[in-house]
């Protein structure tokens, strides 16, 4: 099987089982889904979930944030993962959105990776869901299923953002993100690949050893 075979094969799956894939990540503007982002780093999207509707209650803007304590955000944010770290990242991210951007979440890479605690996986993110960019974020779950099927054998989250942007149409590039993370939350797990039944099976590399 080809490399454009396998990708043809996927997609095509993906386009009839799930047309019109959405995050997860519960939000209602552009600084609710940054936010969010920022805090599902290696925490699950169910967890975030959980702390996000009494973090925007009290902080539901940049400014709102941005004048808040550490302290203050750490106390709404204490359950996900790293909440030290993630707090101060959310204080200084709001401070920089309000000094420097008018307090509108940009819409582009290199301001969005200015901003403290933003890599290029949550910029990506923001500019695909947000700005309609032909983005192809890669978290664990699609750095890990690519490699799984075959898509690519980047050594790094940039090597397999390459591999994919190169192979996959602009049009289709952040609906592909989604398809290949849930794929990869509920059936391509880490730990216990559902294999049996799993659609893609035909088109995996790995299960065809």
């Amino acid at each position: 099987m080809t490399i454009k075979e396998r990708y043809e094969g996927i997609l095509h799956y993906f386009q009839q089982e799930q047309p019109n894939p959405e995050t997860e990540l519960q939000h209602r503007d552009p600084f609710e889904l940054l936010v969010a982002v920022m805090l599902s780093a290696q925490c699950t999207d169910k967890r975030v979930n959980m702390v996000t509707p009494a973090l925007f209650e009290a902080f539901p803007t940049p400014h709102a944030m941005s004048t808040a304590s550490v302290e203050e955000i750490h106390h709404y944010i204490k359950s996900v993962s790293y909440p030290n770290s993630k707090a101060a990242h959310l204080q200084a991210m709001s401070r920089m959105l309000v000094d420097e951007f008018e307090g509108h979440v940009p819409d582009n890479m290199k301001a969005l990776t200015s901003l403290p605690g933003v890599g290029r996986k949550t910029a990506n993110v923001v500019l695909g869901i947000v700005f309609h960019q032909a983005t192809i974020p890669v978290d664990t779950h699609v750095y890990r299923v690519s490699h799984r099927l075959g898509l690519s054998q980047g050594k790094t989250p940039n090597d397999v953002e390459r591999d994919l942007v190169r192979h996959i149409p602009a049009e289709l590039r952040f609906k592909a993100h989604h398809w290949i993370l849930l794929h990869g939350r509920y059936v391509c797990k880490a730990l216990r690949p559902d294999c049996l039944n799993c659609g893609i099976q035909a088109y995996c590399k790995q299960f065809s050893r």
